[in-house]
């Protein structure tokens, strides 16, 4: 049951019903019991893994509650240092709480996400040591969503163990928040500070805000059906007979693909919020238009929005903060003085956040290698910015001009265009491939004689992502300017706000692209 499914659709409508028919006080348990439904229909017996982690990050939050209770009343009319004695001891137990519940959370993931990757590794160093060996390992099915409501359930204990709010007591509610289902196939990665208050929360029907889920599902399922999996036609084709071809058609598969998961991803995360929304539940936004950004940093402040921030929370500040960074960073400027002195500490720690993200994508190597790449061009941005600077000053470069920006804006695409490469290839070694064959002028022909347009699809197809694309260009840039397209529309007349509605729907009924028995292809990043 994907959501961009009939089936979907209709499921959302009954829990729309069922959640605004019955009393206030229940309306979160009708998520709850509707989220577990739906989880169970997509997992079936792997819910047991939700409903572990879920168990685990309850009792663990209860626990450590009882160590800060217990220590507040220990506290009470006691002097300076015995104070801290119990303070250091409540500390200590907090720590055995939540390593344990870490590990076993991580460790869950890494078992079923990892456990192949890891023994076939193993294996092979192994086999390279002539030790006869083997440990055995059979590839698993993943829970759906185990990457995503892993990351949600670990900030939570964190923020927990780190005093910035007090466990939940209700069991149920946690449950809720981890499992939540417009949010447990692609994202996003939601926080309890923002989350918790509007599932818990009745909320009325409201005739505005179901209608703008409705505008933000549509849009949604029109950059999915139309664009992206018109756009996967031409990218299969060329990806899965990569040695057929090379020059501008790689050039032209590279850019479709990156049209494709960009379109896919935040079409999906467009439909989710929107169904959020539906039962007064503000999701966070995942994308804020990547494609105008002008450094790689800033794209992944605007891609992917809640995985660099976890990863910023969760793993950058903790290692820039550790006392092994701290002797690092006193060591260091020892040796290295000035701007390099300054700047290694946090290449330490940006080693770990671009690890973990490409690690995060995939059990593979190539995924590693992914995240490294960014990793590698952002440290060369880094060391090279005084040079930059310097050019500028020197040459006298007004960085104000649309030039300049859109100068920025062209290097941050090719450099991403490369990590998209990465990303979709079979593997390090055909990616390489793949990127030396561009450099050919073999196939240069197909771009005159129409033919470049007629892999995979039709050149009429190419037509409908260009006119797709240019839409979704138009409508970036008007919110790039701080206009509020969802309202700008209400403020129309009925007339013009339906026949856009009915617009859009025809468009993706009769553009939308559909797979075997009118189900859609599916999601890129459901797989993570």
């Amino acid at each position: 049951m994907t959501i961009i499914s009939l089936k979907f659709m209709l499921f959302v409508i009954i829990m729309m019903l069922l959640y605004f028919l019955v009393p206030k006080k229940i309306r979160w348990c009708i998520l709850l019991i509707g989220s577990y439904i739906y989880y169970f229909i997509a997992s079936a017996k792997l819910t047991i893994f939700l409903v572990v982690t879920t168990f685990t990050i309850y009792w663990s939050g209860i626990l450590m509650n009882k160590v800060d209770e217990k220590k507040q009343i220990s506290c009470n009319g006691k002097d300076k240092e015995a104070r801290k004695v119990l303070k250091r001891e409540a500390e200590k137990k907090k720590k055995i709480i939540i390593f344990i519940t870490i590990a076993i959370n991580v460790g869950i993931l890494l078992f079923l996400k990892y456990g192949n990757f890891i023994s076939k590794n193993i294996n092979e160093i192994l086999n390279l040591l002539n030790i006869n060996t083997k440990i055995p390992f059979k590839k698993v099915i993943l829970p759906l969503g185990i990457s995503y409501y892993t990351l949600q359930a670990l900030s939570y204990i964190v923020d927990v163990y780190r005093g910035k709010y007090k466990a939940e007591k209700n069991w149920g509610k946690i449950a809720l928040f981890l499992s939540f289902f417009p949010q447990m196939l692609e994202g996003p990665i939601g926080r309890y500070e923002d989350l918790a208050e509007q599932l818990y929360k009745p909320h009325d029907f409201n005739y505005k805000r179901v209608k703008y889920a409705i505008q933000i599902i549509l849009w949604g399922l029109l950059k999915k059906m139309v664009i992206a999996d018109r756009a996967a036609l031409y990218v299969n084709e060329v990806f899965n007979k990569y040695n057929e071809y090379s020059g501008i058609v790689i050039v032209m598969a590279i850019i479709l693909y990156t049209i494709q998961i960009y379109a896919e991803f935040s079409g999906c995360i467009d439909i989710v919020r929107g169904v959020a929304q539906i039962f007064g539940v503000t999701l966070a936004e995942n994308f804020k238009r990547p494609f105008f950004s002008k450094s790689i940093q800033e794209f992944w402040r605007r891609w992917h929005i809640t995985l660099g921030e976890w990863l910023k929370d969760y793993i950058f500040y903790p290692i820039s903060f550790s006392k092994l960074t701290i002797n690092l960073t006193t060591n260091v400027k020892k040796i290295f003085k000035g701007y390099i002195g300054k700047i290694i500490p946090a290449m330490f720690a940006l080693f770990f956040v671009w690890f973990t993200n490409g690690i995060w994508h995939g059990a593979s190597w190539k995924y590693i290698f992914y995240g490294l790449y960014y990793y590698i061009m952002t440290i060369i941005g880094m060391i090279l910015t005084p040079l930059f600077k310097q050019v500028i000053i020197k040459l006298n470069i007004n960085t104000k001009t649309f030039g300049y920006k859109m100068w920025q804006m062209i290097r941050t695409t090719i450099i991403v265009l490369i990590g998209m490469l990465i990303f979709r290839a079979k593997r390090l070694k055909v990616a390489l491939q793949m990127l030396l064959s561009i450099f050919t002028f073999e196939n240069m022909g197909k771009l005159f004689n129409g033919e470049l347009f007629k892999i995979g699809f039709e050149t009429s197809d190419f037509i409908v992502i260009i006119v797709g694309v240019i839409i979704m260009f138009i409508v970036g840039l008007l919110q790039e300017k701080g206009y509020s397209i969802r309202e700008k529309i209400s403020k129309q007349n009925i007339v013009f706000r339906w026949t856009l509605y009915y617009g859009i729907i025809f468009s993706i009924i009769i553009f939308g692209i559909y797979g075997k028995g009118y189900s859609a292809s599916s999601f890129i990043y459901g797989q993570f």
